[in-house]
């Protein structure tokens, strides 16, 4: 299992004052939406001239029409990041079309689909899905294998299952995870490293434990260890 540091404080220079506090890290980096559509392909490469070995989550949630969506991947490919999502709401010919064009590719990014986001309860994930979580969940993330890619976003409360009906090294990265019983803001199906380890969680995203903490680096220090 591996940590990945989510980027989400509200300017520039605080996401790159927290990466200079956790540089000596072997972790992964989360550039989200607000501080990626804020800063651009220039915070990507401010991250890589801070510690080079750092690994980049792109988490942009591609979805669109399938030919947008592998247009977007193509030009991802382009940024150096090391892994991005998309949508798998956006169907089996949406996540094909974006495999097969990174597959004129030598050296791919990982590719994961966003099964259901863990801001959702049940009951408002009904609303929009007409489904359970679970067994939606498992529906996306075997569309998911079955187009290609690499691993899906869940809850670590869908990882196990979800290994059991596609392959163990189909991966999981999960969004939600207070490590030491933090409030869950406004995630709704939050869990610790202890259960995201036990359901073979691959990655753990965890973002305000870290940035809001006096001492980030003792933070993911700590992690890790328990990693």
């Amino acid at each position: 299992m591996q940590l990945c540091v989510a980027l989400d404080l509200p300017t520039k220079q605080e996401n790159l004052d927290l990466i200079n506090k956790i540089k000596e890290y072997p972790i992964w980096l989360k550039v989200g939406l607000r501080s990626y559509i804020r800063d651009g392909e220039e915070f990507l490469k401010d991250i890589k001239k801070i510690n080079p070995d750092f690994k980049i989550f792109l988490d942009l949630k591609l979805y669109d029409i399938p030919n947008t969506m592998a247009d977007a991947a193509e030009s991802i490919m382009g940024l150096g990041v090391d892994m991005f999502n998309v949508h798998a709401s956006a169907g089996k010919r949406a996540m094909k079309e974006v495999m097969d064009r990174l597959g004129l590719y030598e050296n791919r990014p990982i590719v994961l689909a966003v099964t259901a986001l863990t801001s959702f309860s049940e009951d408002e994930f009904s609303e929009v899905y007409e489904d359970s979580i679970s067994q939606k969940a498992d529906q996306f993330a075997k569309d998911a294998h079955e187009s290609g890619l690499d691993g899906v976003v869940c809850s670590a409360y869908e990882s196990k299952s979800i290994k059991n009906i596609t392959d163990k090294a189909f991966m999981t990265l999960t969004p939600g995870i207070r490590p030491f019983g933090e409030d869950a803001g406004d995630q709704q199906r939050v869990a610790d490293v202890a259960y995201a380890k036990s359901a073979g969680v691959d990655f753990i995203v965890v973002g305000r434990p870290i940035y809001k903490s006096q001492n980030p680096s003792e933070v993911v220090k700590k992690i890790l260890e328990q990693i």
